[in-house]
């Protein structure tokens, strides 16, 4: 994508032209500082999610690079105030009273072709009163992650935010976990709500119940409608809001992906996924595993990430407290548990191309995969891409023929493999011949035959860095997407 300076008048811009609702600027200054967006020395957008312009009832072929620049990368004409959102949150077990949005804002909030709310928000554009000493940047690799854990989490069915657009910005950028000075970008993010778990602990931090009771009022409005005349509305918003959580934890752990950084800031009250710094997916099923290079303890370790999610619910009970019974809030919280498993199991076993009832034969089964996932360490996202590449209708008829392609040379290990292939044969011959080309739809849809891992995407950024080659990054996007 070339570099382009948009000479247009800004009205004849699709991005510009949206139907931008201000809904949480209408809240009022207590929750937000309006701020400016940074100037770069060049704009090159370097990614541009044509899926999400027609989630906005935009035709992508109506809308230029120019038109992403202009909007994105120059900031004319923003059609709303900059808002950059207050909040505080724990970060590591310890809370924080000093956060907020340093190196984004909220651009505007804009109605979708579905009538919904979605958030525009940056990242990488430049400081505010939250910046903490730091730049406001975003280094250009941290945007190319970025962009890729979105569009795996979306193939894999989980709820995320995902990004618009990605624009080199021209900046030189120092920082001490990345060789230095790097290049630096500035990203939009799509979402339903930049509303964190953090927001309201702020406002408790501050002994304001007058002003949680309006966010949460704001926050059932637009994001739990079907909740807003109901005389018990905040207990059921909390209960609601569990078992999204409980929902997102399983989708997470099901897709192998270590977020690495779950402080409650980074914790959506619609309960997406979002902010995607040192994250990764999982190369081997290793409990233990940390994607975080500082997180020394591992609090936020791939296993770890279902407790995690809800002891931030707990956490975000003192605020919400204010307004909810502790009765009510503890009934909401105990379903966690049993909806986090009800999910986890379900998604797995359809990732094995079981439809998901969880028969104690199905069970076992994902007992025994799990098992010989942690034992024999080979490929989390390989093995399952395997079964759906060489999944037959043979299979059915012949236990030898399940996975003929892979070899597993220790003796423990391949007693094990051989019991997880006699138990998945029995489950095939448990189910009528007719539902085999269901089977095979199923692991297609359930396990993308590309999960970016590091290596991978560390080779994509050797490409751009040593010869500005972005050839290995789109051919990735669009395996991911496949």
């Amino acid at each position: 994508m070339p570099d382009a300076e948009s000479s247009r008048p800004s009205t004849q811009n699709p991005l510009l032209t949206l139907n931008y609702d201000p809904a949480l600027e209408r809240l009022g200054d207590d929750y937000y500082d309006i701020v400016a967006a940074a100037e770069f020395p060049k704009h090159i957008l370097r990614f541009r999610n044509d899926d999400l312009l027609r989630i906005l009832g935009l035709d992508p072929q109506a809308v230029s690079d120019e038109d992403f620049i202009e909007a994105f990368g120059k900031f004319q004409t923003p059609p709303r105030p900059l808002l950059a959102l207050r909040y505080h949150g724990y970060q590591f077990g310890s809370y924080n009273p000093g956060l907020g949005d340093g190196r984004g804002f909220l651009y505007g909030q804009v109605r979708g072709a579905d009538g919904e709310l979605y958030d525009f928000g940056t990242k990488g554009s430049g400081t505010t009163p939250y910046s903490r000493g730091g730049d406001g940047r975003l280094t250009l690799k941290g945007g190319i992650r970025e962009v890729l854990a979105a569009e795996s989490l979306h193939r894999m069915g989980v709820r995320t935010s995902r990004c618009l657009s990605l624009i080199e910005t021209g900046d030189q950028l120092w920082r001490g976990d990345e060789p230095s000075p790097t290049r630096s970008s500035v990203m939009i993010r799509m979402q339903r709500s930049h509303i964190r778990f953090g927001t309201f602990e702020r406002l408790h931090h501050y002994d304001r119940k007058d002003l949680i009771a309006i966010l949460l009022d704001h926050a059932i409005e637009q994001y739990y409608p079907h909740l807003a005349n109901n005389p018990d509305r905040y207990s059921l918003f909390y209960a609601e809001l569990v078992l999204r959580v409980a929902e997102l934890a399983a989708q997470w752990m099901a897709a192998g992906f270590c977020h690495a950084v779950l402080n409650t800031d980074n914790m959506s009250i619609t309960g997406e996924s979002f902010d995607y710094g040192p994250f990764a997916f999982i190369p081997t099923f290793d409990p233990a595993f940390t994607a975080a290079y500082f997180d020394y303890y591992g609090r936020y370790s791939y296993a770890n990430q279902p407790e995690i999610c809800r002891w931030n619910l707990e956490m975000l009970q003192a605020p919400l407290g204010r307004v909810i019974s502790q009765t009510e809030l503890d009934a909401g919280l105990s379903n966690f548990a049993d909806r986090y498993q009800q999910t986890y199991q379900q998604r797995m076993l359809n990732k094995l191309g079981l439809p998901g009832d969880s028969t104690p034969d199905a069970i076992e089964l994902l007992k025994t995969t799990l098992q010989f996932l942690k034992d024999s360490q080979i490929s989390y996202p390989g093995f399952f891409a395997e079964i759906t590449q060489e999944f037959s209708s043979t299979w059915r008829y012949d236990a030898a023929a399940i996975l003929a392609s892979l070899h597993i040379e220790d003796d423990a290990f391949n007693t094990l493999f051989s019991q997880w292939k006699v138990q998945y044969f029995n489950w095939l011959l448990s189910v009528p011949e007719a539902e085999m080309p269901a089977i095979k739809a199923r692991l297609h849809q359930k396990n993308p035959a590309t999960v970016p891992i590091r290596p991978e995407i560390e080779a994509v950024w050797e490409k751009i860095t040593n010869e500005d080659d972005w050839s290995s990054f789109y051919d990735l996007c669009d395996r991911i997407r496949a």
